[in-house]
């Protein structure tokens, strides 16, 4: 079954970029091509166990295994040797990302106090969007009794675009609620859970 974000896409919004860009062929239009969560740890060396945490809530966050990340060189100043570990990271295609996607923009977000919608200026200049969030709570599937220690993470939508007004477009036509506009509402099936082996 495909996920409601997905069906939205095919159906509304890729028709909609086509014609507001002037795209002569499907293949242009952009689309999310994947979503990376990052969670840096600069205690995790000296505390593995809450290391361990992190890959935990990021399992159970995306439904999906996270990466433990490790130092490329050794910076003495930190007391970081080459090979420490410094984080986790997960990388979502496909059905989990639209899954994540939907679960981020329309359970997560509205989470958060005094939300008022995304910054319109977290592009790169080439056509991705960071979102930084402060606590992982936020997140339903977190527990918050649970929780060893608050932290934040880097969540990346890298789409297939180099331009960030066609980026910005995309996003704001898959419900992303950008700050000073009306959030697009996407109709279809409940959301779903996160994504089982």
């Amino acid at each position: 079954m495909k996920p409601r974000l997905q069906k939205h896409y095919e159906e509304r919004v890729s028709g909609k970029l086509m014609e507001d860009f002037g795209f002569d062929n499907a293949y242009r239009v952009p689309r999310v091509e994947k979503v990376v969560i990052n969670v840096g740890m600069g205690e995790a060396a000296r505390n593995p166990k809450s290391l361990d945490a992190v890959v935990e809530e990021l399992g159970a966050i995306t439904g999906q295994k996270a990466v433990v990340t490790r130092a490329k060189k050794s910076i003495s100043n930190f007391g970081l040797r080459e090979g420490m570990p410094v984080g986790a990271k997960v990388t979502l295609r496909r059905t989990r990302m639209y899954e994540f996607l939907d679960r981020l923009i329309n359970v997560a977000m509205p989470r958060v106090r005094d939300f008022r919608g995304l910054p319109t200026r977290a592009f790169d200049g080439r056509g991705n969007y960071t979102i930084g969030v402060k606590e992982q709570v936020i997140f339903p599937e977190i527990e918050y009794e649970q929780v060893e220690s608050i932290h934040g993470m880097d969540i990346v939508v890298v789409t297939t675009t180099d331009k960030d007004d066609e980026a910005y477009a995309l996003l704001r036509e898959m419900g992303v609620p950008f700050r000073g506009e009306t959030p697009v509402v996407v109709s279809g099936e409940e959301l779903a859970g996160p994504a089982e082996d």
